[in-house]
This record gives structure tokens, C-alpha cells and sequence, in this order.
């Protein structure tokens, strides 16, 4: 790692007259600025007002470059030892920074007129290639790219569609930053110099793409930022240790002020851009030379994003302040004078860019491996393969097989140093304990059938499993009967009073007459409850919505299977949107493996499927969402069906019960108090026909069911679904047990007669 400094130089522009006067003073003594220019501006005392400014201002540079001073001097100046680094395998960047016409691009690029006005970026492939030349134990490959950013938009100016193409209808090169923060370019290409021809010839195809026109302050002003790459692999012969380095040569756009040259239009927009990109660069630079801050505004605009290693990372950075001495353009050169004195004050951390070619390397492990190979069958006498011959396989099938079935455990297995048949035992030993396994656990398994077998002797046939759940049903209702009867026992013991004395004989009388008649309400409210549901699904199945309702359900269900499938397809897309892209990843790390031209194609092939699957998953999206409202609409309509139904069903059920409600009042009043008188005589009765009356019930539910299976109805002389007749004696109506209570009784006979008329109805529909 190498840490320097900034190194800043000073050129001073040649002009014809009106100059303001200056000094340059050569300072050998001093290490860091070894010179310095003194720009004198003498004060304005106008009008009486004291003036105050500062008239002279000096600034230290590590070196000026005089109005005489020629192009060769720059170069060798400026960019030799620049370049020199890069091929020792250090990044290097070389910018130039002023106001507009005060000489960048002439310093950068060059003029056009003579041959010795080349600028430093041609001078820069002559003496790389000249190097190339002369040093012939390494061998050197170079490629080359062009950035403009103009208005704040990156374009390659080597994409050959810039002269037939309009500028906004060309590919914008964009950003990307992997996990370690280094900044990649996006349409960017990087193209092969086999010799200096061609890279000039690349380097003019670029600055005759650049955005140039004429300002008041210059005929031909570049409005634009322009970065020329250079890209320099180093390797020595027959080592697999290869050297990345790139050069930065940076041609900024000027600096103006819009108060000054009146500019409008186009132009005034791009110095907009221009005084905004420069703005936000001196922003980075102030950060970088503040010790205490933390962050660094680099994504504030591009420029700072494509130079972040040049300033302050892992690059050897160099710049060129531009200056003009004309009085008109004094602040302008202050201002840029004071810019290079805070970039001086950032140290940058170089690294040498060396790494190990993994081509390379697996070519030479090869033909280390073909060496041992032969060396090892030159000491044995035997030639080598990679696989075990069938006598040798069989040979150590036979030892095996001696090993396995011997008892002495201090017995070993011979078979030599060679791998490959140390690698076939174990690949042995494996296989015969995953075949072990698998017997031990079908042998489980069967022995555990077998205890089952051994254990369960009994058949039964459909009758006694019939039998043998009615009895569970019935053991169910008693057990969810009496946990009732239990909550309601808690309720009353919660509610007595704690000093109450013992109950008396008539108390337990009337507690077990209580008892009775809840447990008729109990089994009578349940029935009700079952039946209203039975009366609630044949009324369901006979309402004119009802084939409607099927249809919006087995429509509903088609939408949700086909919604689910596109679901599916969509994730299954964005997985593989997520592969290509790192694919994409992986091919970007392969650059130093496959060549410029593989390595665009590939990437060009990966991006276009990943527009097709993108296309593919924005229709598919688009679907899903269409289908996802369609699926809530069913959903309403199918509720709105289902509330309809509900509430006609409803509207029968009270009226049926309110019509039987008042045919019957009278009967229930005379019933409950002649329940009441003779209860004490007959609740032994009750108690005895309980379960009777239960199976009954249970019979009576069994051929309604089947009544109902077969499309038949159910006979008149049912006992508990017959129509309510004046009671009789025993308090019963028609064989109906009765509870007493005049509003319960009046409950169970409407019941009952709304359930005949309704089956009455269904049987004559069908």
C-alpha cells in the first residue's frame, strides 16, 4: 500500500493583453509546494468607499507551467510517472480542472492543427505501446473505454449509433454498486487496442461523438464531462499472477457564470448541469479533507460515483489546475487556485492490483498432475488410471468380504496406499450400512404389524360397528347433557348462601322433579336444534337460488385452482428473474477469464432473457391482479346468495311458528298445571320411560333420514313428528312429552308443526 498526496500542478494560459500581473517563484526548499503563484489584483477605490479586498493572493503548487511552457513538458511533467505506476499495477487518474476556455481539453486531449499540440491522452498510448515494445518479459494487454456525462446522464461515446442516433434515444450507461462498494457501468463497453492505431482511432471516434458548441467565451466548449479509461493487464511468462491497472484522463467541463456570459436556452441549461456536477465534486473534496467526517457525499452526483476510488481510494491522483491571467477572468481563476489547495490536502491509499488468474492456474495444476502421474509410473513400473480394473475391484470385494466376516477384532484390512481403492472400501462400507438400516427398519415395521395382527383377533361386521356407534352417539348426548346439568348445579351452589341449613324432603322432591323436567328441555332444545338444521338444508336445497349458489361455488373454485396456478408461475419467474441476475454477477467476476468480446456477449444474452422474463412477469402480474378482483366479486355474490337464503328461511320459520303458537296457548296452560298437580304420582313413570322414549327418538331420527335418502316422507303416525292433538291425561299431546312450562311446550309444538307442513311441502314437490 502506497499513501501520498494529491499531487496539483498550475497552467497558466497564453494571453494576448489585458492580463493582470503575476509571479511565479520556484521554492526548492519547501517539499510538498515547490511553487508558487502570486496573483495580483490591485484594489478599486471608487466613489470614496474604502476597499478592503486583498490584492495579492499566492497559492503553492508542486509545480507551474508558464504561458511558454509546451505540450511535450506537460506530459513528461505531469503524466510520465502517472503512467508509469499504472504499469506497475497501480490505478492511476490525471484531471483537469478550470473555467471554461481557460485550456482543459487543449491540455487533456490536444489540438488538431500540429502534431506537436497533442495532448496528454495520445501521448499517453504512444508511450504505452512504445513500453510495451521494449519490455518483453512481460506480456501486456489493453482495452479501452469513453464516458460522457452530459446533463447529468452517462453515454458511451463508442457506441457507433451516436452519428445516426439522436443523443436522448441512446442507451444511458448506468450505475451499479456491488457488496463491496465498487462502482460498475452498465452499457458501458470496453473495447481491445491490439496496437496504437487502433486506440487513437478510438480515441477520435469519441471526441467526434463529444456535445461541443460555441459560448461567448469559447468557439468550441465542451459541455460535458468526458472520461477516457484506459485498461492495462500485465502478466509474466509462464506465471499465473496477473496485474489489473487503469488510468483516468478526466476532462471537466468548465466552470461559468451565467451573469457574465448571458447564456440561454440549451446553453443555459447545460451550464445549469455543469455548475451543479462542479459543485457537488468540491463538496467531496471538502469532506475528504475534513479529518472528523464521516461520510462522503459520492453519490450526489455521477461524476463523484465514477471517481470515488480517485479521490480518496485506491488510485495515485494528479491534477492540473487551468488558469487564465485576463482581468476579466481574475475571480474565476482565484476561485479555481483555491479549489486545488483544498485537493491537495486528500491522501489517497494505493494497492497494488495483482491477483491470481484462475485459467491460468488450473492449466498449470494440469500439467502438474500429468507430471506426477508420470513420474509415479516411471518409480512403480505400472501405468496409472483414474478407475480400479474388474480384478482388482473383484480382489478387494474378496477382502471385504473376509474383514466383515471374521470375529477378530484386531484383524486388518491391507489394501496399499493407493487412494482409489481406499476411496472403494469406504464407498463399500457405506453402502452396506445404508442397506442395514433400511433392513432394521423393515424388520421393525413388520414386527410391529404382526403385534398388532396378534392383539386384534376380533371381526366385526357392519351391523355390530352400526350398534356399536349409535351407543357412542348416545353416550355422547349424556355426557354433553350432564356437563350441563353440572354448570347449572355451579351456578346455583355459587348463588346460595353459604349458612343455608340442609334441604328438607319436599326440597329433594322438588330438585329431583327440577331435575326431570331440565332434562326433558336438554333433549327436547337439542332435538329442536338438529332438526331446524336438518328443515334449514332441505329448505336450502328446494330454494330457487340454490342451483345459482352451486354454480358461483364450483365458479369460485376454478378461479382459486387457476389463481394458485398463476401464483405459482409468477414466483416460479422472479426465482429465476433472481438467477439469471446472478449469473449476470458471476460473469462480471469472469472478466479477467473470458475475453472482452465473450464476455459482452454473454452478458448481452443474460440481459435479454431477463427483459423476457420480465415481460413474461409483468403479464402474469397483471393477470393475477384482473383474477384477484374477479374472485372478490364472486365472493360478494356468493354471500349475498347465502344472506337471501338465510333470511327466507327466517321469514317461514316465524311465521310458522307463530301460527302454531296461538292455535295452541289454551292447551298449554291446562297441561302445565295438570303437570303440576300429578307430577309427585307419575315422575317415577317419566324416570323408567326416559330411555325408552330416547331410543324411540333416536328410531324416529333413523327413518326420517332414511325416509329422506330414499325421497320418501315421513308417515303421519311417527310419534314425534306427528301433528299436535288435545293432550291427554298424562300430560302429553299425541304421545309429545311435555315439559309443563306453557311458553317451552308452546316452542316444541310449533316446531313440530312446521316441520310436518315442510315435509308435507317437500313431498308433494317431489
Amino acid at each position: 500500500m502506497v499513501k501520498s498526496a494529491i499531487k496539483i500542478f498550475c497552467r497558466i494560459k497564453p494571453s494576448k493583453g489585458n492580463n493582470i500581473l503575476y509571479d511565479v517563484v520556484d521554492d526548492n526548499s519547501n517539499v510538498d509546494d515547490k511553487s508558487k503563484l502570486e496573483l495580483i489584483v490591485p484594489r478599486e477605490n471608487s466613489d470614496g468607499y474604502v476597499n478592503n479586498k486583498k490584492e495579492n493572493h499566492i497559492f503553492g503548487f508542486n509545480q507551474i507551467f508558464d504561458q511558454k511552457t509546451t505540450q511535450d513538458v506537460i506530459f513528461n511533467e505531469v503524466a510520465k510517472g502517472v503512467i508509469d505506476n499504472v504499469l506497475s499495477g497501480y490505478n492511476g487518474t490525471i484531471f483537469a480542472y478550470g473555467q471554461t476556455g481557460s485550456g482543459k481539453t487543449f491540455t487533456i486531449t490536444g489540438g488538431v492543427e500540429k502534431y506537436a499540440d497533442r495532448g496528454i491522452i495520445p501521448r499517453a498510448l504512444t508511450y504505452l505501446f512504445q513500453t510495451y515494445e521494449k519490455d518483453k518479459d512481460l506480456i501486456y494487454s489493453t482495452e479501452i473505454s469513453y464516458l460522457e456525462i452530459y446533463n447529468e446522464c452517462g453515454y458511451d461515446l463508442l457506441d457507433p449509433r451516436h452519428e445516426a442516433t439522436k443523443l436522448e434515444d441512446l442507451p444511458k450507461v448506468l450505475l451499479m454498486e456491488d457488496s463491496d462498494q465498487n462502482v460498475h457501468l452498465r452499457n458501458m463497453s470496453v473495447l481491445p487496442a491490439q496496437n496504437e492505431e487502433e486506440a487513437l482511432n478510438l480515441l477520435f471516434l469519441g471526441d467526434t461523438n463529444r456535445m461541443v458548441a460555441e459560448t461567448p467565451m469559447n468557439q468550441a466548449s465542451t459541455r460535458s464531462h468526458c472520461i477516457f479509461t484506459i485498461h492495462v493487464t500485465s502478466r509474466e511468462l509462464g506465471s499465473a499472477t496477473i496485474k489489473t491497472s487503469k488510468l483516468h484522463l478526466v476532462d471537466l467541463a468548465g466552470s461559468e457564470r451565467v451573469a457574465k456570459t448571458k447564456v440561454g436556452g440549451q446553453l443555459l441549461t447545460e451550464a445549469k448541469y455543469i455548475n451543479l456536477s462542479l459543485h457537488f465534486l468540491e463538496q467531496v473534496i471538502v469532506a475528504l479533507s475534513e479529518r472528523r467526517r464521516h461520510h462522503i457525499p459520492y453519490r450526489n452526483s455521477m461524476m463523484t460515483s465514477v471517481l470515488r476510488d480517485s479521490l480518496g481510494g485506491n488510485c495515485m491522483t494528479t491534477m492540473i489546475a487551468t488558469v487564465s491571467v485576463q482581468r476579466p477572468y481574475v475571480e474565476e481563476s482565484i476561485s479555481t487556485c483555491k479549489f486545488a489547495q483544498r485537493v491537495a490536502m486528500i491522501k489517497n491509499e494505493a494497492i497494488l492490483n495483482e491477483e491470481l488468474d484462475p485459467k491460468l492456474m488450473i492449466e498449470r495444476l494440469k500439467r502438474e498432475v500429468q507430471s506426477l502421474k508420470a513420474e509415479l509410473a516411471l518409480t512403480t513400473g505400472e501405468e496409472r488410471s483414474d478407475d480400479l480394473t474388474e480384478e482388482e475391484i473383484s480382489i478387494l470385494s474378496q477382502l471385504l468380504d473376509d474383514y466383515i466376516a471374521t470375529n477378530d477384532l484386531e484383524s486388518t484390512l491391507e489394501v496399499g496406499g493407493d487412494m482409489r481403492k481406499i476411496q472403494h472400501c469406504f464407498r463399500r462400507f457405506k453402502q452396506l450400512v445404508i442397506e442395514k438400516a433400511a433392513h432394521v427398519d423393515t424388520s421393525s415395521a413388520v414386527q410391529r404389524v404382526t403385534e398388532v395382527e396378534k392383539h386384534v383377533n376380533v371381526t366385526l361386521d357392519d351391523k355390530q360397528v352400526g350398534r356399536l356407534r349409535e351407543i357412542l352417539e348416545q353416550r355422547d348426548s349424556e355426557i354433553s347433557i350432564l356437563v350441563n346439568m353440572l354448570k347449572k348445579e355451579r351456578m346455583k351452589s355459587s348463588s346460595q348462601p353459604i349458612d343455608t341449613l340442609p334441604p328438607t324432603a319436599h326440597e329433594r322432591r322438588d330438585e329431583r322433579r327440577d331435575y326431570i323436567v331440565s332434562r326433558h328441555d336438554i333433549q327436547k332444545g337439542d332435538s329442536a336444534s338438529m332438526a331446524k338444521k336438518e328443515i334449514f338444508e332441505t329448505f336450502k336445497r328446494s330454494s330457487e337460488n340454490y342451483d345459482k349458489v352451486e354454480d358461483q361455488k364450483q365458479t369460485l373454485k376454478l378461479r382459486y385452482a387457476e389463481a394458485k396456478h398463476l401464483g405459482q408461475e409468477v414466483n416460479e419467474i422472479r426465482r429465476k428473474i433472481n438467477d439469471l441476475k446472478k449469473m449476470l454477477d458471476v460473469s462480471q467476476s469472469q472478466a479477467d477469464v473470458l475475453s472482452a468480446e465473450e464476455l459482452t456477449e454473454q452478458k448481452e444474452v443474460i440481459r435479454t432473457q431477463i427483459d423476457e422474463w420480465k415481460n413474461k412477469y409483468q403479464r402474469n402480474f397483471q393477470r393475477l391482479k384482473s383474477m384477484k378482483t374477479e374472485i372478490e366479486h364472486l365472493h360478494h355474490i356468493l354471500n349475498k346468495s347465502r344472506v337471501q337464503i338465510q333470511n327466507n328461511f327466517e321469514e317461514w320459520w316465524q311465521s310458522q311458528s307463530s301460527g302454531s303458537q296461538h292455535k295452541n296457548t289454551n292447551h298449554h296452560t291446562d297441561s302445565h298445571q295438570h303437570v303440576r298437580e300429578d307430577h309427585m304420582t307419575t315422575h317415577k313413570q317419566h324416570v323408567a320411560r326416559e330411555d325408552h322414549d330416547s331410543s324411540r327418538r333416536l328410531t324416529s331420527h333413523r327413518i326420517y333420514d332414511s325416509s329422506r335418502a330414499h325421497g320418501g316422507s315421513v308417515s303421519s303416525n311417527d310419534e314425534f313428528y306427528s301433528v299436535p292433538k288435545p293432550k291427554s291425561s298424562s300430560g302429553r299431546v299425541n304421545n309429545i312429552p311435555l315439559t309443563g312450562d306453557s311458553e317451552t311446550d308452546a316452542n316444541i309444538l310449533a316446531f313440530v308443526k312446521a316441520r310436518q307442513t315442510f315435509m308435507e311441502k317437500s313431498s308433494d314437490g317431489s
